[in-house]
């Protein structure tokens, strides 16, 4: 069934969901986890052009991957971590890819036509430029 999964994260209560959705799926298939995050600040989108020191910002992320993946360690599951820099969604299907992961397991806000109109969609980006099956769960609001 599955053998890689990808789990995009962004350090918020969606991963709580996602991660809590996905272990039964995990343990049923013995797959192994690759956690993601994209750090998409100023200097994570020119970090590698203009030879930028690593941001606060991006510390911060690869410390809360880390801590994600040390906790699902601890309970049992294989897990690899993953800070990619740049666009969120052509940064999820490029990992994915690379990686060879059959699945992609996303937790989204649930936003509606207007808040996607402006602020774009990370899952409509991911679903319409990936043939990589997906699986997404809304995330109850907090």
């Amino acid at each position: 069934m599955y053998k890689n999964i990808l789990i995009p994260l962004e350090n918020s209560p969606t991963d709580v969901a996602i991660l809590k959705h996905v272990r039964p799926l995990v343990r049923l298939t013995e797959a192994k986890l690759l956690l993601l995050h994209v750090a998409d600040g100023w200097v994570a989108r020119n970090f590698n052009q203009l030879k930028l020191a690593e941001s606060e910002e991006m510390k911060s992320d690869r410390e809360y991957l880390e801590k994600v993946a040390s906790q699902l360690r601890g309970e049992g599951f294989s897990v690899q971590t993953l800070l990619a820099l740049g666009d969120p969604p052509t940064e999820i299907i490029k990992a994915a890819e690379a990686e060879n992961c059959d699945l992609i397991a996303m937790a989204g806000h649930g936003h509606h036509f207007f808040g996607d109109l402006l602020h774009g969609s990370t899952i409509t980006e991911v679903r319409h430029h990936t043939s990589i099956p997906l699986l997404v769960l809304r995330a109850k609001k907090i």
